[in-house]
């Protein structure tokens, strides 16, 4: 059975038109007898008269139907077709500069695309696009080319403008950038909520729950964590992740094999190493990790390294718990802590069974 998250945190999440949880739980209106996403912009209901499911199919099954505004039936995370059109284009030729007289020919309203991407990546559709032709240059520049063929297949008019452009994304000039690094970031959706992921040219480097309106918040914390840029676009790492991701979910996968990346303190380190020897399916209290990394008695900085791990689920600081078995902490929230032990338990008795 799926684990939803408390009432009160359902109904503060219907009030506050809360995006994070769109995927997580539908609300039903008994008034209206009509089921919503819970960010729908819709006449709030009196939390006296709302239901909540875990499934489009659960409310349909107990006799509501969808709600007109905000469309539950479609896909989470699926994009408008408008906006599918509109980065596959920039996928097509990241280095293309794509104007407003641009958009108006695509038949699509240059301040509608602002306000989707503003909500959706917390970046206007502009600023997305330059954090795409960064990343590219970037890596055409990691890559060997030459400067003028970066210049000019990214769009840029002149040295001077791109120098400038490059400087002010990744805090130096092209010509220090050819050994350099930067964190490739993407949003990826999941059955509690939306995840913002990021990999290097190691391996992934963040997994976290997030809220989207406190996205550029996060990016700045990365940017100082592992001393580069972050752009948005795609990387082998991110895709085998969410692949994975999938498959995990699903209760088809029970080991990622995807690179990890996680600077830290070597005590963080060898907590986080610890995390990842939790077998899939069991837990393990503060203080027999304590014991496992050799700080013996150290629970509570064992704990504080747990909460400051920057790779949820993959390495899997939601397999730890008090001694007597309560839950803990859970920066993503207890709800999702239960949630996750209920899917490996249930996946391992599925397949023990």
């Amino acid at each position: 059975m799926q684990q939803l998250p408390a009432t009160k945190e359902m109904a503060r999440a219907v009030r506050d038109s809360d995006t994070s949880y769109d995927g997580v739980f539908i609300v039903a209106v008994r008034t209206t007898g009509v089921f919503c996403r819970p960010s729908c912009r819709a006449r709030k209901p009196l939390p006296k008269n709302c239901d909540y499911y875990g499934s489009v199919r659960a409310a349909l099954f107990a006799g509501y139907r969808p709600c007109k505004r905000c469309r539950p039936l479609e896909v989470t995370g699926r994009p408008p077709d408008w906006v599918q059109r509109l980065l596959q284009r920039v996928e097509n030729d990241p280095g293309a500069r794509i104007r407003d007289g641009d958009l108006r020919a695509m038949a699509i309203d240059p301040a509608r695309a602002r306000r989707h991407f503003l909500k959706q990546y917390g970046m206007t559709f502009h600023a997305y696009c330059r954090g795409r032709r960064m990343g590219e240059a970037f890596t055409q520049i990691r890559e060997g080319a030459k400067l003028d063929e970066v210049i000019l297949s990214n769009g840029y008019d002149s040295h001077s403008g791109f120098r400038e452009a490059f400087a002010r994304t990744f805090g130096q000039p092209p010509g220090q950038s050819r050994n350099g690094d930067c964190v490739v970031a993407t949003w990826i959706e999941s059955p509690l909520g939306p995840l913002v992921a990021g990999a290097t040219a190691k391996g992934v480097c963040l997994l976290e729950f997030t809220d989207r309106r406190m996205l550029e918040a996060q990016f700045a914390t990365i940017r100082k964590r592992f001393h580069c840029a972050v752009v948005p676009g795609k990387h082998e790492f991110l895709e085998q992740l969410q692949t994975e991701l999938e498959q995990y979910f699903a209760g088809k996968l029970t080991a990622f094999g995807v690179p990890l990346v996680y600077p830290g303190t070597p005590f963080q380190q060898k907590v986080w190493q610890g995390l990842l020897q939790i077998p899939y399916g069991e837990t393990c209290s503060y203080e027999d990790l304590a014991d496992a990394v050799g700080a013996p008695g150290a629970q509570r900085a064992v704990g504080r390294a747990n909460g400051q791990n920057r790779i949820g689920i993959v390495i899997p600081c939601h397999r730890v718990v008090n001694k007597g078995g309560q839950l803990g902490g859970y920066g993503g929230g207890l709800w999702r802590k239960q949630f996750l032990l209920d899917l490996e338990r249930s996946t391992v008795a599925a397949k023990s069974g």
